[in-house]
């Protein structure tokens, strides 16, 4: 179920242009317009779920098929060797900005914590 007043929603029915790296019938992966690393792909399923724990809560099955996504993403971009991070933001007080569950798949350069 989509929300119509959610970015991420919009992108998911092409309503809103991005540059697609990985489509298939769960879940869409795009870049990232502010990226924080030379690879950072925003990775999203297409079922509307407001969080990790949301999503986690009602359907493991996408939340599994979510993570490997990532996963399929990083390796696409040649980033198994080097190293790569995923993060899930959860909740306002968690950095999520967009209330739509999405994984940002980063790597490309040697990657610090905490972030910077």
């Amino acid at each position: 179920m989509a929300d119509t007043d959610c970015l991420f929603c919009k992108i998911v029915a092409g309503d809103i242009p991005a540059d697609v790296v990985l489509d298939d019938e769960a879940c869409l992966a795009f870049r990232d317009i502010d990226p924080k690393a030379p690879t950072h792909v925003v990775v999203v399923p297409k079922a509307h779920h407001q969080d990790l724990a949301a999503l986690a809560a009602a359907d493991p099955g996408l939340t599994a098929r979510l993570v490997a996504t990532c996963t399929e993403v990083a390796q696409a971009a040649g980033l198994p060797d080097s190293g790569y991070r995923i993060v899930f933001n959860t909740g306002a007080g968690g950095g999520q900005s967009v209330f739509h569950v999405h994984g940002h798949v980063l790597g490309g350069r040697r990657l610090t914590w905490p972030p910077g």
